[in-house]
């Protein structure tokens, strides 16, 4: 894997860019002189941030796009060729969220995580991953994942069970590109809370999956409301995690954890699975 030496002059496109890190994202990128493609399923987000971006002298277009769904993601591809051409850095980023008991979460609630979580990144590989490989440039591709794809907290349900898929795809996509070629670099975000529009994200569900029998959909519960004070008590911004995870692929990072303090957690997990105990609550105070 060949680290990227600078991203001034390259064509970057960036899913969930309408809000919190895919729009830091975005504005990093610019800073640096990339050309953008904007992805996101919501129009209005997406206008004021292809509007601000523009605003500030950033080269960028946009393409509303459901990354749940193939054609979405190919007609984005379609898209960023006929505006720039080759595309050099590709971001699987936007993610939803529902937080509540396994047995809590409703088929709706699984469709919809799975298809976002889970798809969106698969969608975006199929799409993007085979023009990347044919142009021969280098390139990169980021997956964001979260330290739930690392850990296994209680009442995280689906969405843990999504990110968990998100990392191990993106170390499968890895040692695929490493057999074909070392033109193009894999690194998976794995963040922990930071302020974001994470805790907001049923407001882009689509209809068909809003299921009034979801408990977690029917109401904000008490993990939500945790979900949500810790989000707004991150001490790092998205534009913090931004400008991390650029300087994780300058320097060939392939896990990006921008919150160390979440190690102990992770290694202890590794310790559980090691001596085949059961898992530990990561969230329990000394756990």
């Amino acid at each position: 894997m060949k680290p990227a030496d600078t991203f001034a002059g390259k064509t970057a496109v960036i899913t969930g860019a309408g809000s919190g890190l895919g729009l830091a994202l975005a504005r990093a990128l610019a800073g640096e002189g990339a050309k953008l493609v904007l992805a996101d399923i919501n129009p209005d987000d997406l206008a004021r941030a292809e509007g601000a971006l523009r605003a500030a002298g950033a080269e960028c277009t946009s393409c509303v796009t459901d990354v749940a769904w193939g054609g979405s993601v190919d007609a984005l591809a379609a898209h960023a060729k006929a505006h720039y051409g080759n595309v050099h850095l590709l971001f699987n980023n936007a993610g939803v969220a529902v937080a509540a008991p396994l047995w809590e979460s409703s088929e709706a609630d699984w469709k919809w995580l799975i298809g976002v979580n889970l798809m969106g990144i698969v969608n975006g590989i199929r799409s993007f991953v085979p023009g990347m490989i044919a142009h021969g440039e280098t390139g990169h591709v980021v997956n964001t994942a979260s330290v739930a794809g690392l850990i296994t907290p209680p009442g995280f349900s689906a969405y843990t069970v999504t990110k968990h898929a998100a990392v191990a795809l993106s170390e499968v996509l890895y040692q695929d590109l490493m057999v074909r070629t070392t033109q193009i670099g894999v690194s998976v975000l794995c963040p922990a809370y930071f302020p974001t529009r994470i805790a907001d994200s049923a407001r882009n569900r689509p209809a068909a999956l809003r299921d009034a029998g979801s408990q977690a959909a029917a109401k904000e519960n008490e993990i939500e409301t945790q979900v949500r004070h810790a989000v707004e008590r991150g001490k790092l911004s998205a534009d913090d995690i931004a400008r991390i995870t650029l300087e994780g692929i300058r320097s060939g990072k392939f896990y990006i954890l921008p919150h160390p303090n979440i190690k102990p957690a992770i290694e202890k997990r590794m310790h559980d699975i090691l001596l085949e105990r059961p898992p530990t609550n990561p969230m329990a105070r000394g756990g």
